[in-house]
């Protein structure tokens, strides 16, 4: 088949099957209707693609123009008549599921001091990481762990969680990240409150930190058997030193500055099965080259500010402002200070498509690895 002829076909591939709607075949598809089932030449472009179609869109959450209504639902719903006090953040293209970009749910969530939600587990993984506030806290499976800004902790599929604030504490907010649509997606979604409504401490507070938060040691003789990091809450301080340490040695990565990924300190591997993160510095002045991924991500600026173009579209970012990158979406970002570095934090759920083997990357090839605005 010559280029041209091919070019040809594969535009009548993604329009629709090159097969005329005579009389005759559409007797034969309502025949097919009455059935159950239908030809799949008139679906084969919808459900096989040539590429990944995402039908998320590029989105950005300003933090200012969202804080006052999180606020208000203090004053609105307790967290018992709520079960969590949430704004979620919806995608246009993806209301039917409630998720932020592709299979992938977050919200913003707020609390008193003196607040404690019910225990709960479900088969959604999550992750929270918090944006204001002081004395907020989780218990994880019996594991207490305190938390400030821009710390991330995990509640992972299957264990028993709690959230709250302490009484001597301020109003906290923390972004919540979960696989929620995912798990629906795959029929596979269950809910259960513990029975007593709150579990016991089994643990001292912050064991987790203090048993695999030390970098490049593990405790001798270690038997941890779950799929799921043990190290449960990542703290911002040892985070942000890292990315300074790094960034002292190395260029960085061109499409995402000072990359470094949040780990099983026991495995080396991602987090949690289905969700994975990172956080990123992007250096004074730099700027990113264009590439794009077979995943899909949620970002939350927490330090500096800066811009990302994302197919073409841009946007401006500041600190806590939250931005997402669907699917296959050519994306790159830059820091808007000559003087301060800014970071990124972000989630995605490149831990599946890694373990299905679906992942792929591509750099955009012109214009020096940028893409053009689209006006």
């Amino acid at each position: 088949m010559t280029t041209k002829a091919y070019d040809s076909y594969r535009e009548d591939r993604i329009g629709r099957a090159n097969v005329a709607d005579t009389p005759e075949l559409v007797a034969y598809y309502r025949r097919l209707a009455t059935l159950g089932t239908g030809a799949l030449w008139t679906v084969a472009n919808k459900i096989e693609p040539w590429e990944p179609a995402s039908t998320s869109q590029p989105m950005l959450w300003r933090y200012q123009d969202l804080r006052a209504d999180v606020l208000r639902a203090l004053d609105l719903v307790t967290p018992e008549q709520a079960g969590r006090r949430v704004i979620y953040l919806e995608n246009p293209g993806r209301q039917d599921v409630v998720a932020a970009v592709g299979w992938l749910y977050s919200g913003l969530q707020v609390m008193k001091p003196g607040e404690c939600a019910s225990s709960h587990r479900h088969s959604a993984s999550a992750l929270r990481f918090i944006m204001e506030g002081t004395g907020a806290f989780t218990n994880v499976d019996g594991q207490k762990m305190t938390l400030g800004a821009n710390d991330f902790v995990l509640t992972p599929n299957g264990t028993w969680h709690e959230h709250g604030v302490a009484e001597d504490g301020s109003v906290c907010i923390w972004q919540d990240g979960l696989d929620i649509p995912l798990m629906n997606a795959l029929e596979a979604n269950f809910y259960e409150v513990h029975p007593d409504l709150s579990q016991a401490m089994r643990y001292p507070v912050d064991a987790s930190v203090h048993t695999w938060g030390n970098p490049g040691l593990r405790p001798w003789g270690s038997t941890w058997e779950k799929r799921y990091s043990p190290l449960l809450k990542y703290e911002w301080a040892p985070t942000y030193e890292a990315l300074q340490r790094y960034a002292a040695v190395t260029e960085g990565s061109p499409f995402d500055g000072v990359l470094m990924e949040y780990v099983n300190p026991d495995t080396g591997g991602p987090v949690m099965m289905t969700i994975g993160a990172h956080m990123q510095m992007l250096r004074p002045g730099e700027r990113t080259r264009a590439h794009r991924q077979t995943g899909s991500f949620v970002y939350q600026c927490c330090k500096g500010s800066g811009w990302s173009i994302i197919n073409g579209r841009r946007f401006d970012w500041k600190e806590r402002d939250i931005f997402v990158v669907p699917a296959w979406m050519y994306h790159e970002h830059a820091n808007a200070s000559d003087r301060e570095d800014a970071c990124l934090f972000a989630f995605h759920d490149l831990p599946v498509m890694r373990a299905l083997g679906l992942y792929r990357e591509e750099a955009f090839g012109d214009n020096g690895g940028h893409q053009p605005l689209i006006a």
